[in-house]
């Protein structure tokens, strides 16, 4: 059985995390060796999670109640639930199956007086092409956050050059993982001062905490060996159990009732040191291998079955997304024939708002209704990635249709033609400026800035 997902890290760096974590550490030179690895490393702050980071940034930002997040309609729940929890309302931006952006149009019909940030995320591996987006922002005086979490690609891509924050994930099942941390690229010196500021004041992570995650990832690890897979998934098959779930659960960032309490905390200092010791050693030649990898699968698969995100920028295939007529039956058939494909459980569509119900991102609800994402990384050799191919293209065969191309992808049905003008409270249609070097041209404030609207 071919896993789903290989864990990218080594049981040495599992020894180095568990020997640093019961070491006293210079946090601060530790700070210093994470951001060295990044060509501007003065504008990055490492934190605990892309999830903490973000949430960091909405409380530092200190929007009015209300104020409007637009988001690519594709992320993960959790992204969601933390403009909620700011009082922010999230506003989905389709998004082009064949690119994953959303479409210049699709931005334009969404900004409204309301509108203070925009979020765009990089899926699958690739690069999303933004800079037509980032202009429309920039007209509109939008902050613009670039969600890189399933992007890293070490130097070949750092974050846009006119994104005001840049996220990158070093999670569990992320490239070059310290089974934790995130590092922000923070362009404007303002906004990072005011981060670490507000960073400081958070409690670190528990040592012993991160010692509990690295032991359990090191389990996961040793159960992901294709022997034992095939045996555990088929014991769940044969007991009716959900085994999708049941690697999905097992893989969450935070799981468990203390979500906010848990995001909120600084990096442990062993997780500093395991993820600097990541991102100076890591061997770049593992995604070239997979990038090669997820190519000749694509040429296996062209005209088949879509495949979204085609068209993307610098793609290196962290995951293969395939969109299929019956996607159950497609996962069902693969992993009879040794493959452990999945839906995704955890990325979902961003919901419009009440008011605002046009915008419903009906292209990224199609994507998640019929996505299956294949296996794909360095340890596959060529003769599974075809055996893989024949059985997704005969499945595709045998539903009768092949998936619909790209092009021809659901339209939008409802249309939201409410103009936005100005506003009754006396704001210009772009929102209120801040009285802060470097973010004025944004419209941003922050918390106990008295708001120039």
């Amino acid at each position: 059985m071919w896993v789903r997902k290989r864990l990218d890290f080594g049981y040495a760096d599992v020894l180095y995390g568990l020997t640093a974590s019961c070491r006293r550490l210079d946090r601060s030179r530790l700070v210093c060796q994470v951001r060295q690895s990044w060509t501007q490393a003065a504008e990055c702050l490492p934190c605990l999670s892309v999830r903490s980071g973000f949430d960091l940034l909405l409380q530092v930002l200190g929007l009015p109640h209300g104020s409007e997040v637009l988001m690519s309609a594709v992320t993960i729940h959790d992204m969601v639930r933390i403009v909620h929890q700011h009082g922010l309302t999230p506003v989905p931006l389709d998004v082009d199956l064949r690119t994953m952006a959303p479409p210049v149009e699709a931005v334009e019909r969404a900004i409204s007086p309301r509108s203070r940030v925009i979020v765009l995320a990089h899926l699958f591996g690739g690069r999303a092409p933004i800079d037509p987006i980032i202009e429309i922002a920039r007209q509109h005086r939008l902050l613009v956050v670039e969600d890189c979490a399933q992007a890293f690609a070490g130097s070949q891509y750092q974050g846009h050059p006119l994104a005001e924050v840049s996220m990158f994930s070093f999670g569990p099942i992320k490239t070059a993982t310290a089974l934790g941390g995130a590092v922000l690229h923070v362009r404007d010196n303002a906004l990072l001062e005011r981060l670490q500021a507000a960073h400081q004041t958070w409690p670190v992570q528990p040592e012993g905490q991160f010692r509990r995650r690295l032991l359990k990832y090191a389990m996961l690890k040793f159960l992901s060996a294709r022997i034992i897979v095939r045996s555990v998934v088929g014991v769940y098959r044969a007991a009716g159990w959900d085994y999708d779930r049941m690697i999905n659960g097992s893989v969450r960032g935070f799981p468990g009732p203390d979500f906010w309490r848990r995001i909120r905390r600084q990096p442990a200092s062993s997780l500093l040191g395991l993820l600097a010791r990541r991102l100076q050693t890591y061997d770049f030649r593992r995604v070239q291998r997979r990038t090669r990898s997820g190519e000749f699968l694509r040429q296996q698969l062209a005209g088949a079955v879509a495949l979204p995100g085609k068209d993307c920028l610098g793609r290196t295939h962290w995951v293969f997304p395939v969109m299929a007529e019956n996607p159950q039956r497609l996962v069902a058939a693969l992993l009879d024939g040794g493959f452990d494909a999945t839906q995704g459980q955890s990325l979902c569509v961003v919901p419009a708002p009440t008011e605002r119900a046009g915008l419903r991102a009906l292209r990224a609800e199609e994507f998640l209704a019929k996505v299956v994402f294949l296996p794909i990384y360095p340890e596959l050799p060529q003769a599974a990635v075809e055996k893989m191919a024949a059985i997704v293209r005969t499945q595709a065969v045998l539903d009768g249709v092949l998936s619909p191309p790209l092009e021809q992808a659901t339209q939008p049905t409802e249309e939201n033609h409410t103009a936005h003008h100005g506003c009754a409270d006396g704001r210009d249609q772009h929102g209120g400026a801040a009285d802060v070097q470097g973010l004025a041209k944004l419209g941003v404030h922050f918390v106990g800035e008295r708001p120039s609207h």
